[in-house]
């Protein structure tokens, strides 16, 4: 794949297309099938190469949009641009606008969602992760950053999910069983002490499920995000669902065409 970009790399999986519904600045993946769907907001990484097409049009998302309706799941990709960390508050308002459509979609059990983060839109977990509604299901974050890199200007305490953990949990959160703090998996395995988006029963409220698929090959100004979100975690006894991809990339996903990935990428789907 030399010389191509990464915006036209293939994704590494080959679902299915779905139908594609374009309203306004969100593309919703449609699954077959009557009755209500789960659903799940794909956070595309941010901020995208200056001269990039529409993330949503990415084979990297529209094939993820598809392995998630492929399993019965709703998937909304909204349009994100982020120069600078000011942009920041305007797209965490689209991501949340984006929940919302879903929930107000005839086609949505709009009390099973879940979000997706990719690469530098791991910034936006701190607000679920704070005061997660109890429609949410499931957060994952796939090379996520999780911190804002050095050298930045200042960025808002909102957008560091690092510090997001270290506050109490939700009222009425429960937490009463300890949890494993620090589940990993391998790629391709599911782990059976996962939730899942589907596990919450009505009436019962709870954190969501946390998944985060880290590289082995990650960059070295986002890994110790990744790290040290991770440590947090584990201290604070968060239950934390961890896919490795051992010889992966930032990217592995589009990148590194590999049966690794190919079950990484099915694994955090499942989860």
């Amino acid at each position: 794949m030399m010389g191509t970009s990464f915006w036209e790399s293939p994704f590494v999986l080959d679902p299915r297309p779905a139908a594609v519904e374009r309203h306004g600045d969100v593309d919703l993946h449609v699954p077959t099938g009557d009755g209500r769907h789960p659903a799940v907001v794909i956070v595309h990484g941010v901020p995208g190469p200056p001269d990039a097409p529409d993330a949503r049009d990415w084979p990297l998302y529209r094939g993820y949009g598809a392995l998630l309706a492929e399993r019965g799941v709703l998937a909304a990709i909204p349009q994100l641009t982020v120069a600078g960390p000011d942009d920041l508050y305007a797209v965490a308002a689209r991501v949340a606008a984006a929940a919302e459509l879903l929930r107000a979609d005839s086609r949505v059990d709009a009390d099973r969602l879940g979000l997706w983060f990719f690469s530098g839109a791991g910034l936006l977990l701190g607000d679920w992760l704070r005061d997660p509604p109890r429609w949410l299901r499931g957060l994952a974050a796939t090379y996520p950053l999780l911190a804002p890199l050095p050298g930045w200007p200042p960025v808002d305490p909102r957008f560091r999910p690092i510090d997001a953990l270290d506050l109490p949990a939700p009222t009425g959160d429960a937490t009463a069983t300890p949890a494993r703090p620090d589940d990993t998996t391998t790629p391709g395995s599911v782990d059976s002490g996962g939730t899942g988006i589907d596990a919450a029963r009505p009436g019962e409220p709870a954190r969501p499920t946390l998944v985060l698929t880290r590289a082995g090959r990650e960059r070295p100004e986002v890994a110790p995000t990744i790290e040290a979100f991770t440590v947090v975690a584990r201290r604070r006894g968060i239950p934390l669902h961890v896919v490795d991809v051992p010889n992966g990339q930032h990217g592995f996903d589009a990148l590194d065409h590999t049966e690794e990935s190919r079950a990484a990428v099915r694994t955090a789907r499942d989860l």
